[in-house]
């Protein structure tokens, strides 16, 4: 199924339209129609192409496929609508005359680029319905991708290629998700083009798990960050992000402890104190970043789904991101237009923030990552440590600084951009992920009075992290 040697564009749509068994519809609506145009200038379309369709003007794509519930055109709403009535409509006119060996898909996109101002971003929601067995029940493919460069000429090219690379995984990849995502930036740049989410679903796809698809598409620098609702689904970060109030924790996870579920609480009690705070909008988030789930390079599919699975079982939303940096973290988020954010981080990490030695790659230094880091709308919250020496709680007052940088550490806690977590519950001083894991492995039941009822209940019953009866 899959090719040894690199296709072009063209390669690949002359070997779709030469298959006389597929055959199916393009709709494209937005700022481009590129993909339909590649499949026509590879030639031999006749055999693959039954219609092409851009409705254009709002009132032509209302009439066709039904006014947009959201007010948004470029939405996953709008895409779904879209390959819903294009594949009633094909199979329907087509039934009586097409061949019995026909598999038939449905190309759409709905895409705006960048304007003439420059002031937007261009992205879009692109999706095949196909089958793999003639007359069979179709698949799905839905993605979400954000297109960098800065010409609307050159992000319609790239839509071009990335539609005819999806259609050609579709049939060609569909066995192996690492090789179907990987073959969708053939011929592009990989810093000009994010895809955001990925899902897969159907018959010959119900093998993929969509939470997998989204670490990888992480691990293969194809998104900076990828985000689950506390259900497990892979969302569009945009869609759970704009302008809420978020509250981000940043952790292994392996597993979370007591200590992790206090932060949680504490800090939520201290962030809904905000005059503006609105629990309606606010939505916290457990991050991991890619090293946290790499092994000496290596990453463990099940022992990241049981992180997630125990994650969203407590009701969090969990992120993976490949933002070493909180600086770089900061600045991804803002795209979204978070009304507040609030990072929830442990004295150790915060000791770690002042450390000048990691920003040595910036011109600007430390001055340069903290004016990206403490933007006007976001607050760290801190959360003590204890020592082996003291029952005493390490808290920012603690903190051992350079006498250079004393001036700005006032600055920032004069302005309560630094505030320190001060009701959280003692009891659970120096309880740690790593500790619960070697205790469990060593099968010491001391383990068990470290994580919640919950969390003890699904380590015991799925096995989790090495635990044996």
């Amino acid at each position: 199924m899959e090719h040894q040697t690199f296709l072009s564009p063209h390669q690949k749509a002359i070997r779709i339209n030469l298959d006389p068994t597929i055959y199916g519809s393009f709709a494209e609506i937005g700022a481009g129609q590129e993909t339909a145009r590649t499949f026509f200038q590879a030639g031999a379309a006749s055999g693959t192409i039954a219609k092409t369709i851009s409705a254009y003007d709002m009132s032509f794509s209302d009439n066709i496929y039904g006014p947009s519930e959201s007010g948004r055109y470029v939405s996953e709403e709008r895409l779904l609508k879209m390959l819903k009535i294009e594949a009633g409509e094909l199979t329907k006119v087509l039934k009586e005359k097409i061949k019995p060996q026909t598999r038939f898909f449905v190309f759409a996109n709905t895409v705006t680029t960048i304007n003439y101002n420059k002031d937007n971003e261009g992205h879009g929601w692109i999706g095949v319905r196909f089958q793999i067995n003639p007359k069979g029940k179709a698949n799905e493919v839905i993605l979400h991708v954000r297109m960098l460069e800065n010409d609307s000429l050159q992000q319609q090219h790239t839509l071009g290629i990335l539609g005819t690379n999806l259609i050609y995984a579709c049939f060609h990849h569909y066995l192996s998700p690492n090789s179907f995502i990987n073959s969708l930036v053939d011929s592009l740049d990989r810093d000009l083009i994010e895809i955001t989410m990925m899902r897969m679903c159907g018959p010959e796809l119900d093998y993929v798990d969509n939470r997998l698809l989204g670490v990888q598409l992480v691990k293969n620098k194809m998104a900076k960050a990828i985000l689950f609702d506390s259900n497990g689904q892979l969302q569009q970060p945009a869609d759970m992000l704009y302008k809420k109030n978020l509250m981000l924790f940043r952790g292994s996870f392996r597993p979370i402890t007591y200590v992790g579920i206090d932060m949680i609480k504490s800090s939520y009690s201290l962030f809904k104190k905000d005059a503006d705070h609105d629990k309606n909008n606010t939505i916290t988030v457990c991050e991991m970043t890619m090293s946290n789930l790499l092994d000496n390079g290596n990453f463990s599919e099940q022992d990241f789904l049981d992180r997630v699975d125990i994650l969203n079982g407590i009701g969090q939303n969990v992120m993976v991101s490949d933002y070493k940096y909180y600086y770089k973290l900061t600045t991804y988020l803002s795209q979204f237009k978070i009304k507040n954010l609030r990072i929830v981080i442990g004295f150790p990490t915060f000791q770690k923030i002042f450390d000048k030695q990691y920003y040595a790659p910036l011109k600007g230094g430390i001055l340069e990552a903290f004016g990206k880091l403490f933007t006007e709308n976001m607050k760290l919250y801190v959360y003590p440590a204890f020592s082996e020496k003291s029952d005493l709680p390490q808290t920012s007052e603690q903190l051992e600084i350079s006498e250079d940088l004393q001036l700005i550490y006032q600055f920032l806690m004069k302005n309560r951009k630094i505030i320190d977590i001060k009701h959280y519950n003692p009891q659970y001083k120096n309880v740690f992920s790593r500790e619960v894991i070697k205790l469990i492995q060593e099968k010491d039941d001391k383990w068990m009075g470290m994580v919640s009822n919950y969390v003890k209940d699904q380590i015991i019953k799925k096995k989790l992290f090495g635990y044996q009866d």
